[in-house]
């Protein structure tokens, strides 16, 4: 038992300081520099947007007047809309724009590689409808390519939790601030597993055919990159801004679709958990032992009840462990004024791991293709839509 307790212990300790800790000594012991330069590579812009009219407007005119004078093109790829995407992306008249519906509602991969299809910029750059990329980001963003080693960049995600409840605020604020320092580790050691898939950026003739269906596009396509012997950076001064939800409901629901995503790429993929992937020491520490912890941590509080009797140490853990959780029953019921800003963190971390379990279960037991959990649909011939170099008629 009390093994059991102590190798909990020490996954859940390793996983969430252990790894990041000797990712950042790695980073300053044998750090991998990379070349930036002043370069202007031709740049595709490519989003997949499904019900997004409210949004659209602001959007594509943001999109359409980006300080970045290499746009070669905004590709603007609608994934079966039915409120009035496609009659907006009808009017849009600005040259470099080119618009593709699909009638059928197919998800976010299959819009992505429609899209693809279309690009002829030396550079894709991933966005999604919500982010605001920052004046300079794109000049930033591609300068890494000097390198000819780097494949794939993402910026700096800066997430805004003004109005949001305290635990949300801690996901967005404390827990990304903690997330971003080991991407960057990671980066600087080699390349990080996954990217902030509301910008990053990547060179067109390394693109793979995102598989159908695929939730983690921005983990799938880095993996694939590095996987072709480039590398997968990040750079500070790229800088976007999003808005994640902001009630801890909404946020456990976003964690939910990303870890039920890293359960479907192993899946999809399995050369990513193979010697294929050079990066398998950080998938598995950063992202799959994740996955595990709240396991352990059931464990490790089941082993502590039974031998509380026995020690003094062990009667201590699961007090503490009952503590924080009446401490966040009350603060959640009785909304305590001070006691919430003092629970925030570890509710948010609660409610990460929560995630995890939920995302197992939907992994298990969903019905159909996981992609539908969040909408339904199936592939079925498209249309093309004010494509103004040629007619784009996709299949």
């Amino acid at each position: 038992m009390r093994w059991l307790f102590w190798g909990s212990v020490a996954v859940i300790g390793y996983t969430y300081a252990g790894y990041p800790l000797l990712m950042w000594l790695l980073a300053r012991l044998r750090p991998k520099t990379w070349k930036r330069g002043p370069i202007q590579p031709s740049v595709s812009v490519l989003m997949a947007v499904r019900n997004g009219a409210t949004l659209l407007p602001e959007k594509v005119k943001h999109l359409l007047t980006l300080d970045y004078s290499n746009v070669k093109e905004v590709i603007v790829v609608s994934d079966g809309s039915t409120d009035g995407t496609v009659e907006f992306l009808n009017h849009v008249s600005d040259p470099r724009f080119r618009a593709i519906a699909l009638s059928e509602h197919s998800g976010k991969a299959v819009a992505l590689n429609e899209g693809l299809k279309a690009a002829t910029g030396e550079i894709v750059l991933f966005v999604d409808i919500r982010p605001r990329v920052a004046s300079g980001a794109i000049s930033e963003l591609v300068s890494n390519f000097a390198d000819p080693k780097v494949g794939c960049v993402a910026g700096e995600l800066v997430v805004g939790i003004e109005g949001h409840e305290e635990s949300a605020a801690a996901v967005g604020g404390l827990y990304w601030s903690y997330e971003q320092w080991i991407r960057k580790s990671e980066a600087q050691f080699d390349s990080p597993v996954g990217v902030y898939g509301g910008f990053y950026a990547a060179r067109r003739e390394l693109l793979q055919p995102f598989p159908a269906g695929i939730i983690l596009d921005d983990m799938f396509q880095p993996l694939a990159i590095i996987a072709q012997g480039y590398r997968s950076v990040l750079d500070e001064s790229a800088v976007v801004h999003d808005i994640w939800p902001k009630t801890m409901e909404g946020e456990f629901q976003r964690k939910v679709r990303t870890l039920v995503g890293n359960f479907q790429l192993v899946q999809m993929c399995p050369w990513v958990v193979s010697l294929r992937n050079r990066t398998l020491f950080q998938l598995f520490s950063h992202k799959l032992l994740r996955l595990v912890v709240p396991y352990m941590a059931l464990l490790a509080f089941i082993c502590s009840l039974v031998l509380a009797m026995q020690s003094q140490l062990f009667a201590a853990f699961a007090g503490c462990e009952i503590g924080f959780l009446l401490l966040m029953g009350v603060s959640s019921l009785f909304k305590v004024k001070g006691l919430s800003k003092l629970t925030a963190p570890v509710a948010a971390l609660f409610g990460l791991n929560a995630a995890a379990v939920m995302a197992l279960y939907k992994f298990l037991f969903n019905r159909g293709p996981l992609w539908k959990m969040w909408g339904g649909g199936k592939v079925s011939s498209t249309v093309a839509v004010n494509s103004p170099q040629h007619d784009v008629v996709l299949q």
